[in-house]
C-alpha cells in the first residue's frame, strides 16, 4: 500500500497575500439568522496576551481523564471595555444611516477618522419597518490599552429588529465589558490575522519535500511547474510568495475562565507584560503574535464534543 500524504497548503485560502487590515471583518449574517444564546451582542474585540499552561480538573463526561488533574495549553486574551459608538441601519443590504452617540472620546477623534454623524439626534423617530437590519458600531478605549490605538468595528446583534433597536438604544454611548457578552464554558470563534513571516519559498509555504541533493535547478523547489502546453504556470503550482499575515478563523475555542486582572496579577507575559483589564482564557492557541487585536464571536457551528468539555481551573502556571 502506497504512502498516503495529502497535499500541503489548502487551495481554499486564495489568494495568499497580506491581510488588508489588522482587525478582520466578521460575517455576522450566519449568526443573526439563528439563536446562539447571547446577551444581545454577538462579539467582542480583545488583544492576545500570550500562551500559558493551565492545571485543570477534567469533569468531562466519558473522558479517559475524568476526575483527574491534567495540564492543557491555553491563551490569555486581554479584553478592555469597548464603547458603543453608534447604531447602523441597513436597507437592501447597504448602509442606510449611522446614528452616533453624543459623548465620543476626544482621544478617539485624534487617532481615527470618525464616520459622519448622519441622523444624529433622530433615534426616536426611527421605525424598524423601514430597515432590514441593525448592527452596532463599537470602539476600544485608547486610554485602557496603552500599546494600541483605538479600533472601530461593526458588531452584530441577536433577535428581531425591534429587540435589536431597543437593546441598541439602551447601551448607546455606554461601556461594555467582556462579562456582559460571554460566559465561562461557552464556545467562541476567533477571527484574527496570523503572524507575518514575509517572503518564503515553496518548501515552507506549501510543505514540499526536499529533492535529492544533486537535483538540477535547485533542491528547495518543485520538480515541475507544469506541462509544456498549456504554456503557462497555473495558480495551483506551489510557488514562493507571502507567508503569514493572513486572515484566519479558529472555530470552537472553549472559554476556560473570565475574570478581572487582579486574579493573575502575578503573571508577566513575554512581549506583553501584565494584564491590566478583564481577561479571557481559551483552551489551545490563537492566531497572531502578542498584542494583536482579535475578534471573539459566538460559535457559528459548535461541535457536540467540544461543547460537552468541562474543565475546572486549579492553577494557572
Amino acid at each position: 500500500m502506497g504512502l498516503h500524504r495529502p497535499r500541503h497548503g489548502s487551495l481554499q485560502f486564495w489568494p495568499r497575500k497580506r491581510a488588508r487590515k489588522e482587525l478582520p471583518s466578521v460575517n455576522w449574517r450566519p449568526l443573526e439568522r439563528k439563536t446562539v444564546g447571547s446577551k444581545g451582542i454577538l462579539g467582542m474585540i480583545g488583544y492576545k496576551a500570550g500562551m500559558i499552561s493551565v492545571l485543570v480538573k477534567d469533569n468531562t463526561l466519558h473522558s479517559q481523564t475524568k476526575g483527574k488533574q491534567i495540564v492543557i495549553p491555553a491563551t490569555i486574551i486581554e479584553c478592555p471595555k469597548i464603547k458603543i459608538l453608534g447604531i447602523r441601519f441597513y436597507k437592501a443590504g447597504k448602509t442606510a444611516i449611522d446614528i452616533l452617540a453624543d459623548d465620543i472620546d476626544k482621544e478617539l477623534k485624534k487617532i481615527v477618522k470618525i464616520p459622519k454623524a448622519a441622523g444624529k439626534g433622530k433615534l426616536e423617530g426611527i421605525k424598524t419597518e423601514n430597515y432590514d437590519n441593525i448592527r452596532l458600531l463599537v470602539y476600544t478605549l485608547p486610554k485602557k490599552v496603552e500599546f494600541k490605538t483605538s479600533n472601530i468595528a461593526e458588531v452584530g446583534l441577536e433577535g428581531n429588529l425591534n429587540e435589536k433597536l431597543n437593546f441598541a438604544k439602551s447601551i448607546l454611548g455606554k461601556e461594555i465589558s467582556i462579562k456582559d457578552i460571554f460566559e465561562k464554558g461557552k464556545l467562541v470563534d476567533i477571527h484574527s490575522v496570523t503572524k507575518g513571516k514575509g517572503f518564503t519559498g515553496p518548501v515552507k509555504r506549501f510543505g514540499l519535500h526536499l529533492k535529492a541533493h544533486k537535483s538540477e535547478k535547485g533542491v528547495r523547489r518543485p520538480g515541475s511547474l507544469g506541462p509544456w502546453h498549456p504554456a503557462r504556470v497555473t495558480w495551483r503550482a506551489p510557488l514562493a510568495g507571502q507567508m503569514g499575515y493572513f486572515t484566519r478563523v479558529h472555530y470552537n475555542n472553549k472559554i476556560l475562565e473570565i475574570d478581572s486582572a487582579e486574579k493573575i496579577a502575578h503573571i508577566t507575559l513575554d512581549n506583553f507584560g501584565k494584564i491590566k483589564n478583564d481577561y479571557l482564557i481559551v483552551k489551545g492557541s490563537v492566531g497572531g503574535p502578542a498584542k494583536r487585536a482579535i475578534f471573539m464571536v459566538y460559535a457559528a457551528r459548535p461541535t457536540k464534543h467540544t461543547s460537552k468539555e468541562a474543565f475546572e481551573i486549579v492553577k494557572i502556571q
